[in-house]
C-alpha cells in the first residue's frame, strides 16, 4: 500500500483512497476502541465516528504517524462517549489472552484450535483475572498501556496521540506496569511460568 499517495488522494477528496486506508487500520482502531469502550457497539459507534470525522478533517494532517493520528481521533471519540455516560471504561483482553477479531460478527472471540476443556476454562479465568486488573486502573494509564503494550506504538506516537508531554506517557505506563504486577502477583497460578514473578526475598 502506497500510503503516502492515498492520504494525497484522500486529501484531494477521493474516496476510494480514503476506503483504501480504512481497510487498512480499521481493525487496530476497532480493537483500540473495543479495549476502551469495553462493549462491541459501542467500539463499532467510535470507530465509524472516527472514520468519519478523519475524512472531514483529513486535508488538516499535515504529516507523520498517519496510525496515530487515526489513533488519537478514535480515543478521543471514545472518551467523549464516555463523558457523556460518566462511567469508567471497561477493557478488553484480546491481545493479552488470544482473542481474536471476527471481521464478520465484529466480535471479540477466544480462539483455540487444540485446547482441552481444562485449558480452554484456564485461559477464560485468566482473561477474567487480567480483566480485573486492568479495570482497576486510572483510566489514563489503562490507555497508555494498551496503546504501548498491545498496539505496540512508540511513546512518542502515544504522546500525540493522547496530546500530552513524553515524559508523562512514561510515567504512566511505569505506574500502569507496577499496578499490574502488583495485581497480577494475585493470580500467579493462572499466568504462564514465564510470566510468573518470584520473590527475590526467598
Amino acid at each position: 500500500m502506497d500510503e503516502p499517495a492515498l492520504i494525497q488522494h484522500a486529501q484531494r477528496g477521493d474516496l476510494d483512497s480514503f476506503n483504501r486506508l480504512v481497510m487498512e487500520y480499521q481493525t487496530p482502531i476497532y480493537n483500540v476502541a473495543y479495549r476502551i469502550m469495553g462493549e462491541t457497539d459501542s467500539a463499532a459507534d467510535a470507530t465509524q465516528e472516527a472514520f468519519i470525522s478523519a475524512y472531514k478533517n483529513i486535508k488538516r494532517y499535515r504529516g507523520g504517524s498517519f496510525k496515530g493520528w487515526l489513533m488519537r481521533i478514535v480515543t478521543n471519540a471514545c472518551y467523549d462517549e464516555l463523558r457523556r455516560r460518566k462511567r469508567k471504561p471497561a477493557s478488553s483482553l484480546d491481545a493479552l489472552t488470544d482473542l481474536e477479531l471476527d471481521p464478520d460478527s465484529h466480535e471479540a472471540q477466544l480462539t483455540a484450535h487444540t485446547e482441552s476443556p481444562e485449558a480452554h476454562a484456564e485461559r477464560i479465568d485468566l482473561a477474567l483475572a487480567i480483566q480485573n486488573c486492568l479495570n482497576r486502573l486510572p483510566d489514563d494509564q489503562r490507555l497508555a498501556i494498551v496503546l504501548c503494550d498491545v498496539q505496540e506504538m512508540d511513546y512518542d506516537e502515544i504522546a500525540k496521540a493522547t496530546r500530552v508531554a513524553l515524559g508523562t506517557v512514561k510515567s504512566r505506563i511505569a505506574r500502569a506496569r507496577a499496578k499490574l504486577r502488583e495485581c497480577f502477583s494475585h493470580h500467579a497460578e493462572l499466568l504462564p511460568a514465564e510470566y510468573r514473578l518470584e520473590d527475590k526475598r526467598l
